[in-house]
């Protein structure tokens, strides 16, 4: 039974809805028997109680037939109607069926699966609302009953994994708030925590483990100022605490890696920031957080996403860059690796290929979140990943990497505001698992052929002597190379051969 109804004629005025055993009331106080009150109730009867209908409907439902049981909670499918996602090739037209990504498929000696070690991030698929900064929340999936309690929790965990199961994939990653609410103390939160892990622990199973798992350390106020970086020592009491326990869950759970996101790790004016303190700060903060990983046994690797903005106007952690040299200025580069955004290395003005390659080269490619900005907006838009060319030239350096594990491509994406229908939700991460083994398709294609390799080469080949070696070996001075310069007179400069390189490229696409 549902329903719902307005009181007119009372100072005090209720709106009841009534589903599957659920109560939701909602009681307006003091609207007095004036004209704006009346005005103002009947605005509320018009645009309140739909809405508040609507969550009502969407209690305990996930199919037309809900099934749900004695305390509310949801027995049946999640995604009714969603089968299995199977390979069928590149000419199918099942929109439920990959056209690239064949698991067991071996590529360069290793299986696709193993290559691109694919997750699902639990905030955007389970958490995201499609809400803006202009607009309110767009998408309201059938299991969500309006409540961010530890029964939605649960709910939410259940749904999490049989997406992952269907999706055939078997990693997934996640904040520690996305998946369970904050309690009124940290001892209750820790609690709340605890029991959503414990069901999870039981639904991974021997097959799915999390790819990472971190502490979100950005959304709630305590945070406007920082977590490590914080001017506030309760902050960062409080952050280290949260860190902890974040990290002992990753551990129960057996997740490969840990990340740090540093979101309000930042600043917005100079003028108040004393930023030698907050970068010393945080160095010691991630001192801490190794330590206290070996101390608990947890093998994974730590890694650091860098951002260079939004939301604080610098995050101290920019880019590839200036991370991996924030890590060698505090003795960190033995404990920490690299998590890097497509879509934050395309903030900080680089490609996504360039932040991988810079984290490849200095010996420090842990991980990889594989989403996409556009470049028409100046934001994080986190789209997936479509770009066959950008996720061909990705995967050139995963291969040159020798592969991430024990990091993987996390869909650190969301669905777009417009996109409402739970199928969405599979389509989305169908193909952005197929780009990436498109893209690894054709980098294995271009490794095979060699013709690009053969083009650097060529174009480094005046280096391939006695005297390149001497360079390269440290050995040559500038008395000597003034000599040769002397005795070889002015130097001919060879093409780049640019144009051929891109023709070389498009040809494997």
């Amino acid at each position: 039974m549902h329903g719902f109804t307005c009181f007119s004629r009372s100072p005090i005025f209720s709106f009841k809805i009534h589903f599957a055993g659920f109560s939701l009331i909602l009681r307006v106080i003091s609207v007095k028997k004036s004209m704006a009150g009346k005005i103002s109730y009947i605005f509320l009867c018009m645009n309140v109680i739909p809405l508040l209908a609507a969550a009502a409907s969407r209690a305990c439902s996930a199919q037309s037939d809900a099934k749900c049981s004695q305390t509310g909670e949801w027995n049946g499918e999640f995604f009714p109607g969603i089968p299995k996602i199977k390979y069928e090739g590149p000419y199918t037209k099942n929109k439920f069926a990959y056209k690239w990504y064949n698991a067991e498929e071996v590529i360069l000696g290793k299986k696709m699966k193993d290559w691109l070690r694919f997750s699902v991030a639990f905030w955007h698929t389970f958490r995201g609302t499609g809400v803006d900064p202009f607009g309110a929340p767009t998408k309201f999936w059938p299991w969500e009953d309006g409540t961010n309690s530890i029964a939605m929790a649960k709910r939410r965990m259940r749904a999490n994994f049989e997406f992952i199961n269907k999706l055939g994939v078997d990693r997934w990653c996640f904040h520690d708030r996305d998946i369970a609410p904050e309690g009124k103390t940290l001892q209750e939160t820790n609690s709340n925590l605890d029991e959503v892990v414990k069901l999870a622990k039981t639904l991974q199973g021997n097959n799915i483990r999390p790819l990472w798992g971190t502490a979100q350390l950005f959304m709630h106020p305590r945070y406007m100022h920082g977590a490590a970086t914080s001017s506030e020592l309760g902050v960062y009491v409080y952050a280290a605490a949260q860190v902890k326990k974040a990290m002992e869950v990753t551990h129960y759970l057996g997740g490969e890696n840990y990340v740090f996101w540093g979101g309000r790790e930042g600043y917005q004016t100079l003028l108040n920031t004393d930023m030698e303190f907050e970068l010393d700060h945080m160095a010691k903060f991630l001192e801490a957080a190794a330590a206290y990983k070996r101390k608990i046994g947890f093998t994974g690797t730590l890694l650091i996403e860098p951002k260079p903005q939004e939301p604080t106007k610098h995050q101290y952690d920019w880019d590839a860059a200036t991370t991996t040299n924030f890590l060698r200025k505090y003795g960190l580069i033995g404990d920490f690796k690299l998590n890097i955004e497509c879509n934050h290395a395309t903030l900080s003005g680089h490609s996504c290929h360039h932040d991988v390659e810079t984290a490849r080269i200095n010996g420090l490619l842990g991980n990889i979140d594989a989403n996409s900005g556009d470049a028409q907006t100046g934001w994080d838009t986190d789209q997936f990943l479509t770009d066959t060319r950008e996720a061909t030239m990705i995967m050139l350096s995963v291969i040159k990497n020798g592969g991430l594990a024990p990091g993987g491509l996390n869909f650190d994406a969301k669905l777009r505001r417009e996109s409402t229908d739970v199928e969405d939700l599979f389509i989305a991460h169908i193909v952005g698992m197929d780009t990436l083994a498109r893209g690894l398709r054709y980098a294995a294609k271009l490794i095979e052929d060699g013709s690009l390799a053969k083009l650097i080469h060529k174009r480094y080949s005046s280096f391939h002597n006695e005297l390149g070696a001497l360079i390269e070996a440290g050995k040559a001075d500038f008395e000597m190379l003034e000599k040769k310069a002397m005795e070889w007179g002015e130097p001919t400069v060879a093409s780049a051969k640019q144009e051929l390189a891109e023709m070389i490229f498009n040809s494997v696409l």
